[in-house]
Order: C-alpha cells, then structure tokens, then sequence
C-alpha cells in the first residue's frame, strides 16, 4: 500500500531509532551536553509521544499533543529501560499501522487538518529522522 503516494514502510527500513539509541545509558539519556538543547531521554519521550498521536489520529482521534506534553522532562524517578521499550513498541505498532494503509485510508483527512493522511504519514517518518540525527549528535557531544 501506499502507492502513488511514494509511503513505504517496514520495520527495517524505516527510522533508524533503535540504532540510534543502542549503548546509551540512562547517565547520557538524561545528560544535557548542549545548552539550551533537549536531552536525549526528552528526544525520546518526544518521538513515543508524537507517534502515538499519529497513530490515535490515523484511527480517526482528534488528538491535538500527546498526554505527557511536547518535550517531557524525565521524572525524578527516570526508568529509561521502560521509555526505551514504551518508545520501540510506540514506532513498531506505528510502522505497522502505516504500511496497512489502503490508498482510499492515505486520502482522506485527519482530525479535520487542511491535509491528508498520506502527508501525515510522511511527516511522521521525517520528524523521526530529524529526532534521531539530534540524538546521533548528541552521543558524540
């Protein structure tokens, strides 16, 4: 599926989170070596969290942010093990929505937005790649 579109998906080829994220600790998750810039544990909330708006809205949710807010700061008592895993399942379940999309599902609009699925989607996998650069960044700062 996906079309005419140019979406294609697979939990091999898209994003490249997990890679991204292999040896960080929670020490370096929650480090800020950029002033002013986002720690990698909110990078990661950040991605989990948009992504399940996506998947909320490409059911057919009005879904304006997610729960936990834009960037959230990690709690004072950050299980970066269970963001890790709540983020891997968010972007697999996600991966696996969005190559189940039919052409009619990819054309229609989501949560009355001035565009279509099919545009949602593709923001979708540039936000992650974007996220995941900052992420690769920060490992070397």
């Amino acid at each position: 599926s996906g079309g005419e579109y140019g979406l294609t998906v697979s939990p091999t080829a898209v994003f490249r989170l997990k890679e991204a994220l292999e040896g960080v600790a929670v020490e370096q998750a929650l480090a800020r070596p950029i002033a002013g810039a986002h720690t990698i544990w909110e990078l990661v909330a950040h991605i989990a969290g948009w992504e399940g708006v996506v998947a909320r809205r490409l059911n057919g949710e009005a879904v304006s942010e997610p729960a936990e807010g834009d960037f959230p700061e990690a709690p004072a008592s950050a299980d970066w093990d269970e963001l890790v895993k709540r983020a891997f399942e968010q972007h697999d379940k996600l991966v696996e929505q969005m190559a189940a999309l039919t052409e009619d599902d990819l054309r229609k609009r989501i949560d009355e937005k001035p565009y279509p699925a099919w545009f949602m989607a593709h923001g979708a996998v540039a936000h992650v790649a974007y996220h995941v650069g900052q992420i690769v960044l920060l490992k070397r700062a």
